[in-house]
């Protein structure tokens, strides 16, 4: 009898530690080496809104998070997106369709917080992102300005900052994504069970680029032209002076 028992007790222990693990996921460390540069994901930064249907690894997913908001100086925790005060509000949360997790930069781990299917009601009104591999829930969490009367603003300009940090990273890792505001916040807000002061601000449908020969990195190059002698007697023409000028190709 007590061998059973104790059997029953190891084999619900070994459960229980199998579901902890499935719930809290080590990203692999984000690799930088990416072949685009900033100038170029600049110039081809745009919205996308059709996605292949395949999902995103966790090795690009953990490219993307921290460009998003990772720690870029560890000895100063300070992370790649700019934040009022330093306040850093924003949580990231990760909705797939087996769940939705909330990143840790600091670990750089996914902690699930829902096993729901929360898709649908990232989409709202549009349906386009029903489907979409993953989606980037951005969060402010007001408390750090004292409260959504003093944070208010703050927590949207902070999401802003993140936001344009995903984008540049979706365009360098050939992924496809477009900020939103629409959402279901009240279904989100119960799932993820977020307090008053975590403000959902923005969301970003992610997934694989569907026309990705849209996206073939293009030359860019700077170019210095010689402007004629201050002394000529031909006037300069409109948009030229003195000085040399760079001339972008």
């Amino acid at each position: 009898m007590k061998k059973r028992i104790l059997f029953s007790v190891a084999f619900a222990l070994l459960l229980t530690g199998g579901a902890m693990a499935q719930d809290v996921v080590t990203l692999p460390a984000p690799s930088k080496n990416v072949e685009m540069s900033l100038y170029g994901a600049l110039q081809q930064r745009r919205s996308v809104r059709e996605y292949e249907q395949r999902e995103v690894d966790n090795a690009t997913l953990s490219q993307l998070l921290w460009a998003a908001c990772g720690i870029s100086r560890p000895a100063e925790s300070k992370i790649t997106a700019p934040s009022a005060i330093n306040a850093q509000d924003i949580r990231v949360y990760v909705i797939r369709k087996e769940g939705a997790y909330l990143y840790d930069p600091a670990n750089n781990t996914l902690t699930r917080k829902s096993s729901k299917d929360l898709r649908p009601a990232v989409a709202g009104r549009q349906t386009f992102t029903t489907n979409v591999p993953l989606c980037l829930l951005l969060v402010s969490d007001q408390s750090k300005f004292g409260g959504r009367q003093t944070g208010e603003k703050l927590g949207a300009m902070d999401a802003g900052y993140v936001s344009q940090n995903i984008y540049l990273a979706c365009t360098a890792l050939g992924l496809g994504t477009v900020a939103r505001e629409t959402m279901d916040r009240e279904t989100l807000q119960k799932a993820l069970q977020l307090a008053d002061d975590q403000v959902l601000e923005l969301n970003h449908p992610v997934g694989w680029d569907k026309t990705p020969a849209k996206r073939e990195k293009l030359p860019f190059k700077f170019e210095v032209v010689e402007q004629p002698d201050s002394s000529a007697a031909a006037a300069p023409q409109q948009g030229e002076s003195g000085n040399d000028i760079i001339d972008m190709k």
